[in-house]
């Protein structure tokens, strides 16, 4: 970020350098020009109309379309799943697969299950006289749990980031067997500025989930977590803040009312841990939520943060699932036995685990459904009494002709489910010239099925002026907010990214700093660096949609988002 002190004239080289990345589709990686580039609320009104009216804009005829009613299913929207990659392979006949949480089964730091399940094959060992060996697949434990209530794709073994995932996963009705509470130890944290936890230690004494709760309550303190449905740290998070509110009563009156108050002064939800730690190097964030696994190992946190455990601990449990025979519950059985030995808690410990073996859950067991119940009070509290005010602005160019207009229409249809009745939803198509398909509406069936209707119609030719279809969707909004100014306004773009005419990034930068309006970009067949650019300003995610999980992760994004 450019600072202040600068001097005019390399203020204006910035603009000039700016300017020209974004004309000739060159990724902005940086916020350069952020502060510089921010108006005044008056200002930003006269620019946007102006903006406004020099796109060429049109009012399509809305038309209905058949809507479907019934409720999501999560197992319609997963990939096949090949899409999420074998980490290390069987090498006998007799194995198991075990789905592990990605944070133990990736690359690097986050690849320790892996070496030590590269070791345990090579190792010979038999059941019934019959060399042995596992199949780890790299699945982060929300996902894994989709796959596994859904019954579209269910291992041997499971072992998630916390106990959480195995309790859902048992309360669906999936023969469930702890193997062991403990692989490798981790736990969930709360990072905070060392200013910031030194100002809550002098007002409150401690830091902990209560005096953090409460002083984001008190607009004390601001702080992001991350997505429950997907995230372990962020269900972690959830089921801990319910438990503070209302102690063993997680879904009473008192443990909903005390989420809601709290709930209304969150900044910022994460759809993934990675949105949420690029957001945190803004600055704009007090405290955020991690694993102390990353935290340790992580090079771009400031030296000075604190780290304050919380709620269960993050212990890797193994889980073996369905009516396995004895033979495989016997290889499960010996795999753990073999990821007790010294040499591999040793490895885990350089590898940033074991860090913080003191530390014991703040909770005991929760059942399952009722951490199922908890995501439903979640979504429905998770906006407070500001409902969402969202503009879908579709990429219609040439470029888009083919496979990636079909993806786009596919993925809108089946995400649409999760827009929510008490939001309002407007939809705007883009090429060389901006259409508005739709108006921005309450979310009734009526307009469902306008949405629809809208989605189905689009065609594609032309040029990409994708920064004249935010502009409009900027004004939708803005217009709709001056008749509601309670809503949420939200912007989600669907694009390949590669603008060509109309204006540009620089053109509308200042005003969606000014207007804080969050745009989520979703990538067909694109450039992603220049849709992250985008997202980047006010903290939103970037999706790739050239993958097969498209569907999947759209969803996930539109269930925490709106």
């Amino acid at each position: 970020m450019a600072n202040k002190g600068k001097t005019v004239a390399v203020l204006g080289t910035i603009t000039v350098v700016v300017f020209a990345l974004v004309y000739f589709g060159i990724t902005l990686t940086s916020n350069i020009g952020k502060t510089e580039t921010q108006i005044s609320s008056e200002d930003a009104g006269k620019q946007l109309e102006k903006l406004y009216k020099n796109i060429n804009v049109t009012t399509a005829e809305q038309i209905k379309g058949q809507i479907d009613l019934d409720p999501v299913a999560i197992g319609d929207s997963l990939p096949d799943i090949s899409k999420f990659p074998v980490s290390v392979d069987n090498t006998t006949d007799s194995f198991v697969e075990i789905f592990s949480s990605t944070e133990k089964s990736g690359t690097g730091n986050d690849g320790w299950l892996n070496e030590v399940a590269t070791d345990f094959n090579n190792s010979n060992i038999e059941v019934n006289g019959s060399h042995v060996s596992v199949k780890i697949r790299n699945i982060a434990s929300g996902t894994a749990t989709d796959y596994i209530r859904s019954g579209k794709y269910v291992p041997d073994a499971f072992t998630p980031s916390n106990e959480l995932w195995g309790e859902m996963v048992k309360a669906n009705g999936m023969n469930t067997q702890l193997i062991t509470k403990r692989l490798v130890g981790n736990v969930a944290g709360i990072v905070t500025s060392k200013a910031k936890y030194d100002e809550l230690i002098e007002k409150y004494g401690s830091l902990n989930v209560k005096t953090v709760t409460d002083a984001i309550a008190n607009n004390e303190l601001s702080m992001g977590y991350t997505d429950p449905f997907a995230s372990s740290t962020g269900l972690n998070f959830l089921v801990t803040a319910l438990g503070t509110f209302g102690g063993a009563d997680l879904l009473g009156e008192q443990a909903v009312q005390g989420f809601e108050k709290f709930q209304a002064n969150v900044p910022f939800i994460a759809s993934t841990t990675l949105q949420m730690r690029e957001a945190a190097k803004t600055g704009k964030l007090d405290a955020f939520v991690l694993e102390y696994q990353i935290f340790v190992n992580a090079t771009d946190l400031k030296g000075g943060d604190v780290f304050t455990p919380f709620g269960v601990r993050h212990d890797s449990p193994l889980y073996a699932l369905g009516d396995l025979p004895q033979e495989k519950f016997d290889i499960i059985k010996k795999f753990a036995e073999f990821v007790e030995l010294d040499k591999y808690q040793e490895l885990g410990e350089k590898k940033g685990f074991n860090g913080l073996n003191d530390y014991q859950s703040e909770l005991s067991t929760v059942d399952g459904s009722l951490i199922s119940s908890a995501q439903k009070l979640w979504k429905e509290k998770k906006n407070g009494n500001k409902p969402i005010a969202a503009v879908f602005v579709a990429d219609v160019s040439g470029s888009m002709n083919g496979e990636p207009l079909n993806r786009l229409k596919q993925s809108l249809l089946t995400g649409q489910k999760y827009l929510g009745k008490d939001n309002s939803i407007g939809f705007v198509s883009y090429s060389d010239n901006v259409t508005i398909n739709l108006p921005i509406g309450k979310y009734d069936t009526n307009q469902q099925s306008m949405f629809v209707g809208a989605i189905d119609s689009l065609q594609a030719n032309g040029g990409t002026a994708t920064f004249d279809g935010i502009a409009v969707a900027i004004h939708m909004l803005q217009t709709e907010l001056q008749l509601n100014p309670d809503l949420k306004p939200l912007i989600f773009v669907l694009s390949d990214g590669e603008t060509n005419e109309g204006h540009s990034l620089n053109d509308i930068r200042g005003l969606i700093e000014t207007y804080k309006i969050p745009i989520y970009t979703i990538g067909y067949n694109a450039n992603i660096k220049a849709l992250e650019s985008i997202s980047s300003i006010n903290e939103a995610a970037n999706i790739n949609a050239d993958t097969e999980d498209v569907v999947y992760k759209i969803g996930n994004l539109l269930n925490v988002q709106m």
